[in-house]
């Protein structure tokens, strides 16, 4: 396992109550979060998402809390379960996070194939990214989690599906000064974050619930 800068292996938690997750929550900030923009979110449309790359289940959180059911896969069985934990373990910490929880559904699988039996007016992707490049992960989580579950060579198939099930958009969550993942269409426009982008892909029409 990688080890932390004092030399203490990094140990990967999911937690939804404390840290900066929690603190987000407790502020009620997230609908200024460029993954709520790149959503769609507004006062008027709150779209159904699935999280098709769940990882530590931090975005997926933002949105659930901002009112939107959400979908999270994660093929990866050990961060599954860390999911499973935490999601727990937030249900178990009041209401306020119970009702987010609520919202979120959690499932185990490869997203290439569990998309065809899924529908959502959102679908978001944020593979493993690109060794060096800007992630919202603290750099010892980031070794952990990428030693973990390693690369995501299958990216471009998983847009290819993600875009054949989206009822109104995908959202490409991506290291902001990184190349376009070759092979895709230009996106419709972009939401620029710090350190990642998010490249949203709009539907020509929105295809039926």
């Amino acid at each position: 396992m990688p080890r932390g800068e004092q030399g203490a292996p990094t140990r990967l938690v999911v937690d939804f109550v404390g840290g900066s997750v929690g603190y987000q929550f407790r502020r009620g900030s997230g609908r200024n979060h460029g993954l709520a923009k790149a959503v769609g979110l507004s006062g008027k449309y709150v779209p159904t998402v699935i999280d098709a790359t769940a990882g530590l289940g931090r975005d997926a959180f933002l949105l659930a809390s901002l009112g939107m059911t959400v979908t999270l896969i994660e093929r990866r069985r050990e961060v599954h379960d860390l999911l499973a934990a935490g999601l727990a373990a937030a249900q178990a910490a009041g209401p306020a996070l119970a009702q987010v929880v609520a919202r979120m559904t959690l499932l185990s699988g490869d997203a290439r194939e569990l998309l065809g039996s899924l529908e959502a007016d959102v679908i978001v992707v944020d593979p493993m990214h690109p060794a060096g490049r800007g992630s919202a992960l603290a750099k010892g989580e980031m070794r952990t989690l990428r030693a973990l579950v390693g690369t995501d060579p299958d990216a471009f198939d998983l847009m290819q599906v993600a875009l054949r099930r989206a009822r109104r958009r995908v959202v490409l969550k991506w290291p902001r000064h990184a190349a376009p993942l070759a092979g895709l269409p230009e996106p419709s426009h972009r939401i620029l974050g710090t350190t990642v982008r998010y490249d949203v892909f709009m539907m020509p029409a929105a295809r039926p619930s």
